[in-house]
C-alpha cells in the first residue's frame, strides 16, 4: 500500500451539512503534509500526465498550489494560479466556482488563446470548480492538453455529461464515516 492510499484510509471524516468530507493533507493542509507523500504524488502526476507540449500548469487556489508548485519545479513548466481575488489586470477572466459546500468568484490571469495547459487540482468531488476552470480556459481559446486531479471522490459530478476527461491518481468514496478506495490507480 502506498502513502497516498494509507493517508486516505487514515483521514478523519467531518460532516458539512449532509456532505461527508475527508480531512487530508493534500486537500486541506491538515494534518501535516509529509514530504514523502507530496513527492510520491508529484512522481505519479508526472508519469500520468501528458506534459510534452504543455506551456503552463494551471491550478485553482488554494489547495492545488502546493501540488502544482512541486510539479512546476520538477518539470520547469511555469505555473498559473487561479485566484479568489480580482486584480483587474489586462486579460483577466472571471469564473464562478460552485462546490458541494461553497460558491465564489475566481479570476484567471496569464493564459491566452493558443496556450497549451495542464490543469492540476487536489480533489475532484462535485466537479464544480474543475468545470468552471475548463470552461473558462476553453472560452479563452487555450488548448487543454491534459487535466489531472489527485483524488476523485466517487459519485455524480458536473463533468459527467461533458467532453472533459480528468485523470486521477486514486478514486475514493466516503461511506459511514470511512474512506473507501474504489480504484487505487484512478482514472486515465
Amino acid at each position: 500500500m502506498d502513502q497516498l492510499q494509507r493517508s486516505l484510509l487514515e483521514a478523519p471524516i467531518i460532516e458539512k451539512g449532509e456532505y461527508e468530507y475527508f480531512v487530508h493533507p493534500i486537500s486541506d493542509g491538515v494534518p501535516m503534509l509529509e514530504p514523502g507523500l507530496l513527492r510520491e504524488i508529484v512522481i505519479k502526476i508526472i508519469r500520468k500526465a501528458e506534459l510534452e507540449n504543455v506551456d503552463k500548469i494551471v491550478t485553482p487556489a488554494a489547495m492545488g498550489i502546493h501540488i502544482s508548485t512541486a510539479v512546476s519545479l520538477m518539470t520547469d513548466i511555469p505555473l498559473v494560479v487561479i485566484r479568489k481575488r480580482q486584480y483587474g489586470l489586462d486579460g483577466e477572466v472571471a469564473l464562478s466556482q460552485q462546490t458541494g459546500y461553497s460558491e465564489s468568484e475566481m479570476y484567471l490571469n496569464d493564459v491566452g488563446e493558443g496556450d497549451r495547459v495542464l490543469v492540476l487540482d487536489d480533489v475532484l468531488s462535485t466537479g464544480g470548480t474543475m468545470k468552471a476552470v475548463l470552461d473558462a480556459l476553453s472560452k479563452i481559446g487555450a488548448d487543454i492538453v491534459d487535466v489531472v486531479a489527485v483524488i476523485k471522490k466517487a459519485g455524480p459530478n458536473e463533468l459527467d455529461d461533458t467532453d472533459y476527461d480528468v485523470k486521477t491518481l486514486i478514486n475514493v468514496t466516503v461511506e459511514d464515516g470511512e474512506v473507501i478506495i474504489v480504484d487505487e490507480h484512478g482514472d486515465g
